[in-house]
C-alpha cells in the first residue's frame, strides 16, 4: 500500500479494547462484522428507487451496496489505498437508511424537526456505534475509527460536537482519509449508472431520452457502431458498463494526477489537504452531474415514482404519530424504551424503530394500525 492509505498500525483504534483478530485483519473484521450486522440484511428489503414488490429484479439497498463496494475496491486497488477499510466502509454507507429510501427519510426528518432531525448517514453511525445489538461486552459492532469516520460523509457542526472523535475534522475543516472519499463517490456513481438499468427496465426512461445525455450517446454511439443489431436489453447493458468504465477510469486517472501534485505523504497529510483529493475531472464530473440532474427529473420525479412516494410518506408519518401517541403499539423493547424517556429520547426512539424497518415490515405495520 502506498504511504498515505490508511493503515491499521497507526489507526485510532476502537472505542473499546478487543484482542486482535488471528488470521484476519482489523478491517476486513470490520467489513465481516457489518456483514454479518441485522441491519445488513435488512437492507435486501429495503428501498433504492422501486419498492420491493414493485418487482423482484430491481435493486434494493443490498444489490446497491454491493455495487458501491465493487466501484470502490477496484478504484483503492489501482491507487494502491486499503482495499478491505475501502470495502468497509462502502458496505456500511446505508445501514441506517429508512424503508422506502429518500422519500421515507425526508418524511421521518421532517417527523423529527423538533427533536433534532433524522438524517440517514448519521442514523447509519449510530446503527455501528449503539444499536446493533451482538456483542456481549459492547454496544454496536465496536468498528475501527477510520470505518466510522468513512460513514460519515457529512455532518453539521451542531452534530459534530455531540460525536467525539469521528466528529473532529467536521469542526477543525479537515479531510476523510482516502478510502472515505473512494467510497463517497463510489455510492454516487454506483446509483447515477444503476438507477439508468432500473428506469429503463420500468418503462420510465425511454432510449431517446437517454441519449440527450452526453455520457451515455458517447458509449451509445459506440455501441451501436460494433454491434448495429445487438436488442435493447443487452444494449442498455453494454452501454451502462461502458459508462461506469469510464467514469471509474477517469476517477482513478485524475485522482492519480492530484495525489501527485498535493505531495502528501501520509494520512495526516491527506487530512490537511484544502479540498478532496479523490475527483472526477472537470469534464466527466459535468456528464456525471448532468446525469444526475436527468434522473432527478425523469425518473426521481416521474408521476408514477410520485405516487408511490405519496403513500410511502403517508405510511411513515402516521406509523410515527401512532407510536408517539402510544408507544406500546411498537414491540415491548422499543415501548419500554421510550415510555421511560423524555419527549425528545422518546422521538429517537420510535425514530430508530421505523428506520429499522424494511419496506413491506413498514407496510404492515401501518395495516396493522388500522386493525
Amino acid at each position: 500500500m502506498k504511504s498515505y492509505a490508511a493503515n491499521e498500525l497507526h489507526s485510532r483504534g476502537r472505542r473499546y479494547n478487543e484482542p486482535p483478530p488471528t488470521y484476519r485483519g482489523e478491517y476486513q473484521r470490520d467489513r465481516d462484522r457489518i456483514i454479518h450486522s441485522t441491519a445488513f440484511r435488512r437492507l435486501v428489503y429495503k428501498t433504492q428507487v422501486f419498492v420491493n414488490h414493485e418487482g423482484d429484479l430491481y435493486r434494493t439497498r443490498l444489490t446497491h451496496s454491493l455495487e458501491v463496494s465493487q466501484i470502490g475496491r477496484s478504484v483503492a486497488v489501482a491507487l494502491g489505498l486499503n482495499e478491505p477499510l475501502t470495502e468497509a466502509i462502502c458496505l456500511a454507507h446505508d445501514l441506517g437508511h429508512t424503508p422506502f429510501g429518500h422519500a421515507g427519510q425526508d418524511t421521518l426528518n421532517a417527523c423529527m424537526r423538533d427533536y433534532g432531525g433524522f438524517e440517514h448517514n448519521l442514523q447509519s453511525l449510530r446503527v455501528v456505534d449503539k444499536l446493533e445489538a451482538k456483542y456481549a461486552d459492547f454496544a454496536g459492532l465496536n468498528l475501527m475509527f477510520e470505518t466510522r469516520e468513512g460513514i460519515l460523509k457529512h455532518c453539521s457542526v451542531r452534530n459534530a460536537r455531540e460525536l467525539g472523535d469521528v466528529g473532529e475534522r467536521f469542526l477543525e475543516r479537515r479531510q476523510p482519509g482516502l478510502e472515505a472519499q473512494i467510497a463517497n463517490l463510489a455510492d454516487a456513481i454506483a446509483y447515477n449508472n444503476h438507477d439508468v438499468d432500473d428506469g429503463f427496465r420500468a418503462g420510465l426512461l425511454t432510449l431517446e431520452q437517454l441519449r440527450e445525455q452526453p455520457l451515455f450517446e458517447a458509449q451509445h454511439l459506440d455501441v451501436r457502431a460494433h454491434y448495429p443489431d445487438l436488442e435493447d436489453r443487452r444494449l442498455i447493458y453494454e452501454i451502462i458498463r461502458r459508462m461506469i468504465g469510464t467514469v471509474v477510469t477517469d476517477l482513478i486517472e485524475e485522482t492519480q494526477r492530484r495525489i501527485e501534485a498535493s505531495g502528501v505523504a501520509s494520512i495526516d497529510d491527506v487530512r490537511e489537504a484544502d479540498e478532496s483529493l479523490v475527483q472526477m475531472s472537470p469534464e466527466i464530473y459535468e456528464q456525471h452531474v448532468s446525469l444526475k440532474r436527468f434522473l432527478n427529473k425523469h425518473l426521481y420525479r416521474h408521476e408514477q415514482k410520485l405516487e408511490m412516494t405519496r403513500r410511502a410518506q403517508a405510511i411513515v408519518r402516521e406509523l410515527f404519530e401512532a407510536y408517539s401517541g402510544d408507544p406500546f403499539l411498537m414491540p415491548l423493547e422499543f415501548a419500554e424504551k421510550a415510555a421511560s424517556r423524555n419527549e425528545a429520547q422518546r422521538a429517537r426512539v420510535i425514530a430508530d424503530y421505523i428506520a429499522g424497518m424494511t419496506d413491506r415490515y413498514a407496510i404492515a405495520a401501518h395495516e396493522g394500525l388500522a386493525g
